[in-house]
């Protein structure tokens, strides 16, 4: 692997990276779940792959629908109401987590209502794009303990690439829908994600220059490396040490892929009702609310890989720590959504093209150099 060391020496690991990421450290190969399935099943060839990549996808995809479900009707609204000095959900079930059964119920025993003139099978595959893609990109993610789907060469611009298909959705939603504020909403998608899909891409860039690779699994086990020792403390080699920097703007543009505070704009309920989705009732609306809390927990599984060492961590387990990652994210997207002001479309756009844009290129180049010094 082509990683880029700041520190000469050892590698020293910050804690219990799993197996894989050791394995792709020392330029082996990575076991994925699929092959662990196979291998304890006992199949070999095209049926191993097949059984294991299925029986593996279903594994990982009920894990994120697990997290998402806590985190919606449930985590959303206690972090929210610990926020604002409430109490929130507390008389269905213990700690009020049967409310989670309840909304279920309540939601998609609703009528589903179609209205007149929209553009169907378009408008109902708008809000099946949105959870699906963001499913697909976790098949290239090291969850930790041997958990990842598939470690392609390409592994983190297949991630980028799967996420942005929940644009297509958008656009559908708001086109099929007959609606004029729901035609906006997708319009402000669009515009939204390509003022600020450019930067976060280019700033994942700066972070793939220092690891050298594509490859999820290696960009982790390329930060297992400590960067410096303070007190005898190792700080480890996180991309989010190495370059604050590039961890900010990645970390702001990831916001508004995801459209939470201040970027939000798209589904403003003070001026376009509900955006893209202000047509859909019943388990469609499910379906839009299930995808977007996906994608948060997408993007938080994008900024552990990229800038906070993935699984890696002391003491715990890979997937513990991983897992613990991905909701310090989403508790940080609760906070914004609490704390932070909505601004402007003209506004949003602006920080985008004329902000963010030149910011991830000087950062771009500067790590360019800056590689090109070390190396």
């Amino acid at each position: 692997m082509g990683s880029v060391l700041l520190q000469s020496g050892t590698p020293t690991p910050t804690g219990t990276a799993n197996a894989s990421a050791a394995n792709a450290s020392a330029g082996g190969p990575v076991t994925t779940l699929p092959e662990t399935i196979s291998g304890a099943l006992g199949l070999s060839g095209t049926l191993g792959d097949v059984v294991g990549g299925l029986i593996g996808a279903f594994l990982i995809a009920n894990i994120m629908l697990g997290m998402t479900a806590l985190a919606g009707p449930w985590a959303k609204r206690k972090i929210t109401a610990a926020f604002t000095d409430r109490i929130a959900v507390n008389r269905v079930g213990p700690f009020g987590l049967l409310i989670i059964v309840a909304d279920a119920v309540r939601l998609l025993s609703k009528e589903l209502i179609v209205p007149d003139g929209v553009d169907r099978p378009a408008w109902d595959l708008a809000p099946i794009i949105l959870p699906f893609s963001a499913l697909l990109g976790f098949a290239v993610i090291p969850l930790g303990s041997g958990l990842q789907l598939a470690d392609p060469e390409t592994g983190i611009v297949f991630a980028f690439a799967a996420a942005s298909i929940a644009s297509l959705g958008l656009v559908m939603a708001g086109y099929a829908s007959n609606n004029k504020y729901s035609l906006l909403g997708s319009l402000r998608s669009i515009a939204q994600n390509l003022a600020y899909e450019i930067p976060l891409v280019l700033t994942a860039a700066s972070v793939i220059l220092f690891a050298g690779t594509f490859r999820t699994s290696e960009i982790v086990a390329a930060q297992t490396e400590t960067l410096v020792t303070i007190a005898g403390i190792a700080i480890p080699g996180w991309y989010a040490f190495v370059n604050p920097f590039a961890f900010v703007l990645f970390l702001a543009a990831n916001m508004a892929e995801i459209g939470r505070n201040p970027f939000d704009i798209p589904e403003a309920p003070t001026e376009i009702v509900a955006g893209y989705q202000t047509e859909y009732s019943s388990v469609y609306f499910v379906l839009f609310y299930l995808g977007e809390f996906i994608h948060i927990f997408l993007g938080g599984a994008l900024i552990a890989v990229l800038f906070l060492g993935g699984p890696a961590g002391p003491v715990l387990p890979g997937f513990v720590w991983m897992v613990i990652k991905m909701w310090a994210f989403f508790l940080f997207t609760q906070w914004c959504r609490s704390a932070v002001p909505r601004v402007r479309i003209d506004q949003l756009i602006e920080i985008g093209w004329k902000g963010m844009l030149v910011l991830s290129l000087a950062n771009l180049v500067l790590t360019a150099v800056l590689v090109g010094v070390i190396a």
